[in-house]
């Protein structure tokens, strides 16, 4: 009798993680709720999920509780979990100290004190090893071999949620590719560095759009929208584009319209992302007062993702060197993005693009060239 009451609470313990990890196809989340999960059903400590990318012949891991920082990246073929990629088999360790597969450099970084572990392999449809969860500390005695069992049913589920998650991240990375080779055909012309003017306002876009507290699917159609911005350039010629000095007036009338020729080339669309991207691309110019270009509308009457797209979009132009500037230092930039605001942009945005500065200036210092101030 106990022992079937235990063997039904432990398949309704199972089906309840599936139920909970069903859902959630965003990678990352889904690591953060495999972690929680997986250490509150073995009541341990802590729990990290590694992933493996064979191709840099790495662990990693943004998930390890505890930790704070950037992922965890380790040898494939290191530690407890490089041991179980290795041989594929889960490892129970009583006493940590005292097994040579284990490292103790983490714990002298952390000051944490790692005692028990327990691992096992995610394994995916192919019976090719994803990743590895490691489970640290169990709060009372020692894992058994109830744990090991219980954890290697969680695996098995889990695998399967982390591979169709990693699906759709790829299927995700081809979207945002195609959407920047779309967007490099205009911008190619003339930008200093088009790639990395793209990758900009995509990021800056998702960080801010995700600072106003916005829904995942939206900062996600923002980050792809946003490269769209000014794709109607392809149309302006290149006596007017690539001119190094102030244009005339009726010069500048002609490039003003690279934001109805872009909207035209996007409009009609029933996928969200290309409607958001036509928004961008038609509204980006228009300014809060409404003084803007093309239709002159104001306010919360534009669209937010293109308010968003404004904000940084000048300031990624400010900071940026073209054919007819030189690139301003970044206190520069904020200053004159902060002056216009409630005249050129959202003063909602612009408040929230300033809290988010720290992050936006460690991507300009990811992508500077190497001896700039922002590469130091």
């Amino acid at each position: 009798m106990i022992k079937a009451l235990s063997a039904r609470l432990y398949k309704e313990r199972l089906a309840e993680f599936g139920r909970k990890i069903s859902g959630e196809t965003r990678l990352t989340p889904l690591l953060m709720l495999l972690a929680e999960e997986v250490r509150g059903m073995l009541r341990a400590d802590r729990c990290t999920v590694f992933l493996a990318d064979r191709e840099k012949n790495i662990l990693w891991s943004k998930i390890a509780q505890g930790l704070v920082g950037p992922r965890i990246r380790i040898p494939i073929n290191s530690g407890v979990a490089g041991h179980v990629v290795e041989t594929g088999r889960v490892v129970n360790i009583a006493d940590a100290y005292k097994d040579g597969r284990f490292s103790k450099e983490t714990d002298i970084i952390t000051g944490y004190r790692t005692k028990t572990i327990l691992a096992a392999p995610l394994r995916g449809r192919d019976g090719l090893i994803l990743g590895v969860f490691q489970v640290l500390n169990k709060i009372r005695g020692r894992f058994n071999a109830e744990d090991e069992g219980l954890l290697q049913m969680i695996s098995v589920i889990a695998a399967t949620a982390v591979e169709n998650a990693q699906l759709v991240e790829a299927l995700r990375r081809s979207h945002l590719e195609t959407i920047y080779r779309m967007a490099m055909v205009a911008e190619y012309r003339d930008q200093y560095d088009t790639a990395k003017h793209l990758r900009h306002i995509s990021k800056y876009s998702a960080i801010v759009a995700e600072a106003m507290g916005l829904d995942y699917e939206t900062i996600e159609n923002i980050r792809y929208a946003s490269p769209l911005h000014d794709v109607g350039k392809v149309a302006i010629p290149d006596a007017i584009l690539l001119k190094p000095g102030k244009l005339t007036p009726e010069e500048f009338e002609v490039m003003k319209k690279h934001a109805v020729y872009g909207a035209e080339m996007l409009k009609g669309s029933s996928e969200r992302i290309m409607q958001m991207a036509y928004n961008v691309a038609l509204c980006h110019h228009e300014r809060f007062d409404g003084t803007g270009y093309p239709r002159g509308v104001k306010g919360k009457d534009i669209p937010l993702e293109a308010r968003i797209v404004a904000v940084v979009d000048v300031f990624d132009a400010l900071t940026s060197k073209r054919v007819y500037k030189e690139s301003w230092p970044v206190e520069e930039a904020v200053k004159y993005v902060r002056e216009r605001s409630g005249a050129d942009f959202d003063p909602d945005v612009v408040r929230i693009f300033e809290t988010c500065l720290p992050h936006i200036q460690e991507i300009m210092a990811e992508d500077a060239p190497a001896g700039s101030p922002l590469s130091d």
